[in-house]
């Protein structure tokens, strides 16, 4: 097992590099660096930079209009986006729903489908939980009748997240109550302007408009919007969620927040003067290191033509894991100056600081804002299929 890059790799990298370096804007990058709140603006300009490059689907193959990367370019190219300060891109078109389409859709879908992904034109939501059905999807109950050439959906999804900005969401919805409850479920993509699609916000902890329920009231959507086989849509979710789980680990995120964390200690003195901490950033670090050995395991692995190792579950473990954990860091690194801020204030470029008497404990920029994103990232442990599920699913990989 060769774990280092070869020079054709290293070549790609530097290539990437230079391009980010030159394309991404230099205000969304700030933003990034400092955490600050990202606008949907923000987030789209940079999918369409990417998509007029051909870059947005970039782990899609040749013949659906992706760049045919190969695991590791698409691993350098992701590493090499997320210390440039670039965003994460929003996964559910190009990641998640994309690769459905292009593995059970039909030719028609795929030409109708794919190229607003592509371009990054296309905002994609994903509406799978509901309140009764999270890590248990098998339990959906959106109701998915077929009367003529549409199907009529009845029902309510929950903690779809940047669903007030969604064009489509891809659904999975029951069409029949018989059998075992995951052979009754379909895969069905819904236009969000349909009448009867109403999208309600949900106000998370931190204040942010982040999540929504999304209801469906005798919503008709015509019967080619449905993907594969009527009843069959466990297999494509089956499907999808490998993507959305090896996504979450998201080691090349974890290493520009781990650079992120030694700032915040040491313009707060803990870097020099608080041996304990240290040790935890130290501890923290050889984790993000063993994590991406994981990632690189599973790519030396294809690069040699074996069989990827099956490790998404444990990917989504450690990987969700070690976000909870960078969080905690950097926001008790903060100490009171990590306490929410004023968003208006904050997009500003204005702190508070002593503007209001002393009553606004205002720090520098690079508190901001600490204890929001830690509860925020209580929830990585959860979505994407909770921990617990996902440590069943190891073990009967491993044990049967």
């Amino acid at each position: 097992m060769d774990l280092n890059f070869t020079d054709d790799e290293q070549a790609f990298r530097a290539e990437v590099r230079q391009w980010v370096a030159e394309h991404l804007p230099a205000d969304i990058s700030a933003k990034v660096h400092a955490a600050l709140r990202l606008t949907r603006d923000d987030l789209q300009r940079w999918a369409k930079i990417l998509g007029a490059k051909g870059w947005l689907g970039w782990g899609w193959p040749t013949a659906f209009g992706g760049p045919g990367w190969n695991a590791i370019q698409r691993h350098l190219f992701e590493e090499e986006c997320a210390l440039a300060g670039a965003p994460r891109v929003i996964p559910f078109g190009p990641v998640m729903v994309a690769p459905v389409i292009m593995a059970f859709g039909n030719a028609a879908q795929q030409a109708r489908f794919l190229p607003g992904i592509a371009s990054g034109e296309v905002w994609w939501s994903q509406g799978y939980s509901e309140p009764g059905s999270g890590s248990d999807l098998a339990s959906v109950k959106t109701r998915a009748e077929r009367v003529g050439d549409h199907y009529v959906v009845n029902g309510q999804k929950t903690w779809t997240t940047l669903g007030q900005y969604g064009d489509w969401i891809f659904c999975l919805v029951r069409t029949s109550t018989t059998g075992k409850p995951q052979t009754g479920i379909s895969f069905l993509l819904i236009d969000m302007k349909s009448p009867g699609v109403t999208v309600r916000p949900i106000i998370t902890l931190d204040g942010e408009h982040e999540v929504n329920e999304v209801w469906f009231d005798n919503v008709e959507v015509p019967a080619d919007q449905l993907i594969g086989e009527e009843n069959q849509g466990w297999t494509y979710a089956k499907y999808l969620l490998a993507h959305e789980r090896t996504n979450i680990a998201d080691v090349n995120r974890a290493k520009r927040e781990l650079e992120r964390l030694k700032r915040i200690a040491k313009a707060e003195g803990l870097w020099d003067g608080d041996q304990r901490f240290r040790d935890q950033i130290a501890l923290l670090e050889v984790d993000i290191v063993a994590l991406e050995m994981m990632v690189l395991r599973v790519l030396s692995a294809e690069r040699g033509g074996k069989k990827s190792l099956d490790i998404a579950g444990l990917l989504k473990i450690r990987g969700s894991e070690i976000q909870q954990r960078y969080t905690e860091l950097m926001m008790l690194a903060g100490g009171p100056y990590s306490l929410p801020f004023i968003h208006e204030a904050m997009d500003a470029g204005w702190q508070g600081d002593q503007a209001l008497g002393g009553l606004w404990p205002g720090g520098a920029a690079h508190c901001a804002p600490l204890t929001s994103t830690y509860f925020n990232y209580r929830k990585t442990t959860i979505y994407g299929g909770s921990n617990e599920v996902q440590r069943n699913i190891v073990a009967q990989t491993l044990f049967g």
